[in-house]
């Protein structure tokens, strides 16, 4: 996956709670097992109409945020069913980074899975980043995860927490299985190691 070291990007304003993966990504985009393809199904019961029709007043269909990376959202985001198909569509959308006070569990973890940054701050960080993300195209937030560190378009910071092994994941660009081929020279030994020792398995 690629790598997460610094992200500077238009942050997009979506102030509603409990954003649940079927909202994120629809059951009916699930058939696919591919993570490419999903970004225009995204949000798309709010983004369309029932004509397929852009609706201009959803967030991301304004022209100041389809280009956003960044979004700014509202509490237990990323809530309901476990399905990863909800972080492979805002990724392919573009976002690299939600913030919030509250993520759900499975979707948190899927994130960081993806290469995607999920960000936990307190209400009032987070009203202030919404409060700049409304500026639409000027709200430009730089996010520097090696820092650990939120600059806002009017030059405030924030700093966030974010768990080691994590951060080491995103900075590297390692997944599950790209953490697994970092021990590839282990593996190998304890393979030759064992074929010596049991020729016959």
């Amino acid at each position: 996956m690629d790598k997460f070291t610094t992200l500077t990007g238009v942050a997009a304003p979506m102030p509603l709670i409990n954003v649940d993966t079927d909202m994120i990504i629809p059951k009916q985009y699930l058939k696919t097992i591919k993570r490419t393809g999903l970004g225009s199904a995204l949000f798309s019961e709010m983004r369309y109409d029932d004509d397929g029709a852009e609706k201009p007043d959803f967030v991301l269909n304004r022209p100041a945020y389809r280009s956003a990376q960044i979004l700014v959202a509202g509490e237990n985001f990323g809530c309901g069913s476990s399905r990863e198909h909800a972080p492979w569509a805002l990724l392919d959308f573009g976002i690299r980074c939600v913030i919030s006070t509250s993520f759900a569990d499975i979707f948190h973890n899927n994130c960081f899975k993806n290469g995607i940054l999920p960000i936990v701050l307190p209400q009032a960080d987070v009203d202030k980043l919404m409060e700049d993300a409304e500026r639409g195209a000027n709200a430009t937030v730089t996010i520097d995860l090696d820092a650990q560190e939120i600059k806002g378009p009017d030059g405030g910071t924030i700093s966030f927490d974010v768990d080691p092994h994590r951060k080491h994941c995103l900075l590297n660009g390692l997944d599950d299985i790209g953490l697994t081929l970092e021990k590839a020279p282990s593996i190998d030994a304890y393979e030759a190691k064992s074929a010596e020792a049991r020729p016959w398995a």
